[in-house]
């Protein structure tokens, strides 16, 4: 099934404008009109990968790699032959690039098997071919190993489930001292655990170590590859307040890093954090930050464990969605929402990655939603990159042009948050007249549900509930909740179907001003929940996620006009 609004196929990928349709529920819900499946609307083709952006990096120090520099931090993603990592990554539209170092135009990366690369680890070269190999992480827990890569794709040697426990899977490295990079991996509760690298790319991991708790503090982490010379991997980890930390290797798998040292401060300008490996032939470990504007820069190390000041490496960055090798918890699913105006035509606002919108785009026929009830945007459903419009039609749930069974006129509310359960695949909420909450887990092809899950009461308190993706940065999807009062409910998700979220925590008062409330998804390209709000004058206010117990950061004045549109899912 293709999310709503995007139409991509791994098994087909389109890379230029094409004309499709598709359809998205029923269009048009009046009593006296019965139409047995939903009406086609135009489809927004997906932006060619052309629109990636050229790296501009500074003149390295030398024209060639010394063999020092070659021994002490050998590229990890080198699939162009000049001895500097190339950048592979997930675009907006879902596809999977790589932008050489050298600023050549951009290349699709195909990963057969996995519809969509979630995160991206880079390894180097594990069995000595000469080639790089490439962990691909997908949003149900499947990790696949890519083997002598290519500018355009791997050979897929290895799978391994259940990788969906953890909320960051990176690699510093080679942490152990053997040559070859080894992979760590966070769980929710904030332990960490050290997977050794065998060279094998078919089964390529040892059984997991336990390195110790307290992980849970970093909004980012970014394996460096060897930042201050002793040839073994060193980690960067950034708090939610901006102060950065380096940990050096001790070379022991069972306590690899020694005591954190502080950095810097003021690093939450950026929202994602990039290990560059060695991009200036010195043989010390560099790094990619990327800003809210887009903005991509260059941290040179010093062979110590800290950086030169930055230098500019490009802009027009919020294109990618997700840097392989980036510390932050990916996110995929939602990054928009849908304005119906009040005679019944449908928009929708896409986020840049940088905390703004674009202008509108139409994305129905003029008035062809008028009248129409019970819309939702759930967070894809699919595992794709956008959401699924679904409405209620005569007791029946449509998603499309698939019809999802009956029975739905129960319900007064349905919200699509993303995944409640743990198992990787965005579920669906609904609440009853009688405020009874339930659960519904997804399929992950967005075609059905399992059986109902009884998960709260007294959800009739509520005038709105919302969410999409994950506000508290722990990776796991929230939900949010507006009582009558005007108070502001924040429902931490637990990823246990049966119960799904923590005891609610208030965000405080004063919601009530606002006449429209939507979750977006993710605007501000670092993987977490952000929060939109209309007031009754028609001003957007904008609040992005914190990965802090506060969840949203102080508003931000984007838009005006809204009061045109009577509804935003």
């Amino acid at each position: 099934m293709r999310s709503a609004f995007f139409g991509r196929s791994r098994a087909r990928r389109v890379t230029t404008c094409t004309a499709l349709a598709l359809s998205a529920g029923m269009l048009l819900a009046s009593p006296a009109v019965a139409e047995p499946t939903p009406r086609p609307v135009p489809e927004r083709a997906p932006a060619d990968i052309s629109a990636v952006p050229k790296l501009v990096l500074p003149a390295p120090a030398g024209t060639a790699r010394t063999a020092a520099a070659t021994a002490a931090l050998a590229p990890r993603f080198d699939v162009t032959g000049d001895g500097q990592t190339d950048l592979i990554h997930r675009t907006r539209n879902g596809f999977t690039a790589v932008a050489p170092s050298s600023g050549g135009t951009a290349v699709e990366f195909t990963t057969v098997g996995s519809y969509l690369d979630l995160d991206l680890i880079p390894l180097g070269d594990q069995n000595r071919t000469g080639k790089p190999e490439v962990l691909s992480l997908s949003a149900n827990g499947a990790l696949r190993l890519y083997a002598e890569a290519s500018t355009s794709t791997g050979t897929l040697k290895w799978t391994g489930y259940g990788w969906n426990i953890y909320n960051k899977v990176f690699s510093p490295g080679d942490v152990d001292g053997d040559g070859r990079a080894d992979v760590m991996a966070r769980q929710f509760n904030g332990e960490l655990y050290f997977y050794r690298s065998t060279g094998s790319v078919t089964a390529p991991l040892a059984g997991r170590v336990r390195v110790g708790p307290g992980w849970g503090a970093y909004d980012q982490l970014v394996g460096l590859g060897d930042s201050d010379g002793d040839g073994r991997g060193d980690l960067l980890a950034r708090t939610p307040s901006g102060q950065v930390y380096f940990y050096g290797s001790t070379g022991n798998s069972r306590a690899p890093f020694k005591p954190r040292k502080a950095l810097a401060t003021g690093w939450q300008v950026y929202n994602q954090i990039i290990a560059a490996d060695d991009l200036n032939f010195d043989g010390d470990a560099d790094l990619y930050a990327r800003d809210l504007s887009g903005a991509l820069w260059v941290y040179h190390g010093r062979g110590n464990g800290t950086f030169t000041s930055r230098t500019r490496a490009g802009s027009n960055w919020n294109v990618v969605d997700q840097f392989a090798g980036a510390g932050t918890i990916p996110s995929a699913g939602k990054t928009l929402f849908i304005a119906r105006d009040k005679a019944g035509t449908l928009f929708w606002y896409r986020g840049l990655n940088n905390g703004k919108l674009p202008a509108r785009e139409q994305v129905s026929d003029t008035g062809g939603w008028a009248g129409s009830t019970n819309l939702t945007l759930a967070y894809a459903l699919d595992g794709g990159v956008l959401p699924d419009l679904l409405q209620v039609y005569g007791g029946h749930l449509w998603n499309r042009d698939k019809d999802l069974g009956g029975g739905w006129q129960v319900y007064n509310g349905l919200v699509g948050p993303g995944d409640l359960s743990g198992d990787g695949k965005a579920d669906l909420l609904a609440r009853d007249t009688n405020g009874v909450l339930y659960l519904y887990r997804g399929n992950g092809a967005g075609t059905g549900f399992a059986s109902r899950i009884r998960v709260g009461d007294g959800w009739s308190a509520y005038n709105r509930i919302l969410g999409a993706g994950d506000h508290t940065g722990d990776g796991r999807a929230d939900v949010l909740a507006r009582d009558r009062s005007g108070t502001l409910w924040l429902y931490k998700g637990t990823g246990d179907a049966t119960k799904p979220f923590a005891a609610r925590k208030s965000l405080g008062g004063g919601w009530g001003t606002y006449t429209k409330l939507v979750a977006p998804g993710d605007l501000s390209g670092d993987g977490r929940a952000d929060l939109l709000g209309v007031n009754a004058a028609g001003d957007l206010y904008r609040y992005l996620g914190t990965s802090t117990g506060s969840a949203i950061t102080p508003r931000v004045k984007i838009g005006y006009g809204y009061q045109t549109y009577s509804a935003l899912y």
